[in-house]
């Protein structure tokens, strides 16, 4: 069956008042056609963007007390490209940049960008083993690294170990690295505020004197680059599995991040406040590309995110929008609401992104009545997807807001399937697995073929989509709503729970602050839910209030499925055996949560924690 064109879509809303017809009853849907795709590589929209705004600021680097007009971003990448090529970068070469938020990185991303560098960004939590191995599979040229690695809520530390372990002669006249031989140069960021002596790093090379090097007044020579290059490898976030090195295009990040900014309604007149990092999608294209491609000013706090500093850039910066992750929202609310940082200044935001993770209706009223953020926007995407393929709108009702990640991107198509057959996409309002077609899907895992083959399938007509394994469903009007990972439903008693409906009821209780809901094995059901709780300052709850909580306000939830379980093993019901499906066997309190780089919560570690404290007979009280 043909997809209904735009124009048929936007009739269809109009019938909807008349009587629902033309409404969606399959699962599948189509983002708008208009506007055209951009075929042009990120540097060729660069230079059109410069050319208009030039005179406008594009980076603001707060901890650096740096800042940067796009006529200035523009020479200072090229002064940057000229030294990458004088320091052997080819076109193809991979070369990794291990950086907080930083003018140094905001500068090489176009540097690289324009001279077919591929950009490999790197978690500059990154230990030694992690980088040799993320360098030795990508067979990187070059890296880009600090002196120090600066983390949220912790010292900064030195990378001296960490380059002696790569290259073991720092005093040495060459680079010489048995455990990546492809490397062939190391550039140095000294950010360590006189704290390291980068001279003691002998055979690697200081980023300024790079940039130096190709401070020339003649133009950067032609490139003759492709839109379908690949420009931009990512690893993924790695919640569920070893991180796999995602390719993407100039194309599929330009136009990706044009349609993040589109949605968001920037202008030249915005201000981005972006504490995630750029070592990541979220800095990377919805806020560094999203920024670019519509003349607006990004802002970067601090290398690593600190609450404190983010509000204090949203205040001084007079920033319009405001991006993070649930965690990232929760710290700076605490803040405000702790009154150690005034509520005063934050009258100019009205916008910005949340993504990462699902948000809690309560977090996001919080947002909309405290931080003035009535615009906000719910991204969802992945970093195989470069990396946003639905987004809500700035007035979207908030129900949708919440409820849902809104609809497709324009020439994004998605469809939801049933897990165990791909080839049957489910009616509207049933849950499966969400898979993806469009500009946007990566070319490849780099050199893993049968990883790659894992996830993108074609079907019958040839079309390649990409399997997110993510559950999902999507209703009538396209709306589409994550229900959680396909692999963290919990299978209790042969009934399905979806941990995001128990974490989102358990949220409710006031005196908790955090939740992540995973399954644990278990004799008798198979799994059984175990909630991690963090809770908030000063506050008290029991396991058995959390227990009552969900009981109470899930109790709706117990299918027959569980109640005939229940008969069968304790001939009670559910309720009479106090193991309605959706409520905590376990409750663990805990202080915080094993995350990604981006911020969200590794489960799977979860699990193995969960299941060391079973055997220590905790969780119970």
């Amino acid at each position: 069956m043909r997809p209904a064109p735009t124009s048929f879509i936007n009739v269809a809303r109009v019938n909807f008042r008349k009587g629902r017809r033309g409404l969606l009853t399959q699962s599948y849907s189509r983002g708008p056609s208009e506007p055209p795709l951009l075929e042009q590589t990120v540097g060729e929209h660069f230079d059109s963007i410069v050319s208009r705004y030039g005179d406008r600021t594009a980076v603001v680097s707060r901890h650096q007390r740096t800042r940067l007009t796009y006529d200035g971003l523009d020479r200072k990448s090229n002064d940057l490209a000229r030294g990458l090529l004088q320091r052997g970068v080819k076109r193809g070469d991979r070369v990794a940049v291990s950086l907080g938020n930083n003018i140094e990185y905001a500068i090489a991303t176009y540097g690289l960008f324009k001279i077919g560098g591929i950009l490999v960004p790197l978690n500059p939590g990154f230990n030694a083993q992690q980088v040799i191995a993320a360098l030795a599979h990508l067979e990187a040229s070059h890296l880009i690294i600090g002196t120090e690695t600066h983390l949220p809520r912790k010292e900064p530390r030195s990378n001296i170990q960490l380059l002696r372990q790569l290259i073991p002669d720092l005093q040495g006249r060459k680079i010489e690295s048995e455990a990546v031989p492809s490397l062939q140069k190391v550039i140095i960021v000294d950010n360590s505020q006189g704290r390291i002596d980068p001279s003691l790093l002998r055979p690697t090379v200081n980023y300024n004197i790079v940039l130096s090097e190709g401070s020339e007044p003649s133009s950067l020579p032609k490139q003759f680059l492709h839109p379908d290059e690949i420009v931009n490898i990512q690893f993924t976030s790695g919640t569920t599995s070893l991180p796999k090195a995602a390719c993407l295009t100039h194309h599929s990040i330009l136009n990706n991040g044009k349609s993040i900014g589109d949605r968001m309604l920037l202008t030249e007149q915005d201000t981005v406040c972006c504490p995630p990092p750029l070592f990541h999608c979220f800095g990377c294209i919805l806020g560094y590309m999203a920024t670019a491609t519509h003349g607006s000013a990004i802002v970067f706090p601090t290398e690593a995110f600190d609450p404190y500093a983010t509000l204090k850039a949203v205040q001084e910066e007079k920033c319009t929008a405001l991006y993070g992750v649930p965690t990232m929202f929760i710290a700076e609310l605490e803040l405000l609401q702790s009154n150690r940082v005034p509520y005063t200044g934050f009258e100019h935001l009205r916008t910005g992104i949340a993504a990462g993770s699902s948000i809690p209706a309560e977090l996001m009223r919080k947002l909309h009545k405290i931080l003035n953020l009535t615009e906000l926007t719910i991204c969802y995407g992945m970093t195989e997807t470069s990396p946003v393929s639905a987004m809500t709108t700035t007035d979207d009702p908030l129900e949708k807001r919440i409820d849902s990640v809104g609809k497709l991107l324009p020439h994004v198509e998605a469809k939801v399937v049933a897990p165990m057959d791909h080839t049957k996409t489910l009616p509207v309002g049933q849950r499966g697995e969400l898979a993806v077609h469009g500009y946007l899907v990566m070319k490849e895992y780099w050199s893993a073929p049968d990883r790659t083959a894992e996830v993108m399938i074609a079907d019958v007509d040839g079309k390649v989509w990409m399997h997110t394994g993510d559950e999902a469903e999507m209703d009538e009007d396209g709306y589409i709503k994550i229900t959680g990972r396909i692999k963290d439903i919990i299978i209790k008693g042969g009934e399905n729970i979806h941990p995001l409906e128990v974490e989102n009821c358990i949220f409710g209780i006031e005196a908790v602050k955090e939740v992540s809901v995973v399954g644990l094995t278990d004799e008798t059901y198979g799994e059984v839910v175990a909630a991690f709780v963090v809770k908030q300052d000063g506050t008290s709850v029991t396991a058995d209030e959390v227990r009552k909580w969900v009981r109470e306000k899930l109790s709706h939830h117990l299918g027959m499925l569980g109640v005939f379980h229940d008969l069968l093993t304790t001939g009670k019901s559910g309720h009479e055996a106090n193991t309605e499906p959706s409520v905590p066997k376990y409750v663990f309190w805990v202080d915080n949560y094993p995350k990604t780089a981006s911020g969200k919560i590794q489960k799977f570690k979860l699990k193995e924690e969960g299941i060391k404290l079973v055997k220590e007979g905790k969780g119970l009280q």
